[in-house]
């Protein structure tokens, strides 16, 4: 029941509204700043790797993430000091705007969870929780923004590749 209110009604497509135009601003702001101001991840990757995530025996809870921070991301810092602050930016415009918002607030997630398993706590669970408001209403989450729009030309779209695909199939 509260499962269809939050993915068909519209009482409910407003409050998401307002949480994902809320969710993104915060998005968006974070990106905007270390895009202007300038970014470099390597010492916040360097501390998840020295202090990693410990349990209450004193092994590190989440090895295989460490092991990819030393192993992948601070090797390429530059990829990551440039898709940080530009996920960051366009997630809170998605989220903003209402386009590709399920799309937008699954990469929110990931960069969530990914700051959560370096061991940054922060404002992470709140907008974890939220995030998941928001990709769990699917559609609605965006019917009061550009996905009013943007979602149903791409099923259109898509539908007319598949079918098309299928006729050549059939020939």
């Amino acid at each position: 029941m509260f499962a269809n209110f939050l993915r068909e009604n519209k009482i409910a497509a407003g409050i998401l509204a307002v949480i994902r135009i809320w969710l993104g601003y915060a998005w968006m702001t974070a990106g905007y700043h270390k895009l202007a101001d300038g970014f470099d991840a390597s010492g916040y990757l360097n501390n998840a790797v020295a202090n990693p995530v410990m349990g209450p025996d004193g092994t590190p809870v989440y090895g295989w993430y460490t092991n990819f921070l030393e192993s992948f991301a601070l090797p390429n810092i530059e990829l990551f000091n440039f898709i940080v602050p530009l996920g960051e930016f366009l997630v809170g415009l998605g989220l903003i705007l209402g386009c590709l918002t399920t799309a937008a607030m699954f990469f929110g997630l990931v960069m969530n969870f990914s700051f959560f398993l370096a061991g940054t706590v922060s404002h992470n669970p709140t907008d974890i929780f939220f995030g998941f408001i928001l990709l769990f209403a699917g559609y609605n989450a965006g019917r009061y923004g550009l996905d009013r729009w943007v979602v149903p030309f791409l099923r259109k779209t898509f539908n007319k590749k598949a079918e098309g695909t299928t006729a050549n199939k059939a020939v």
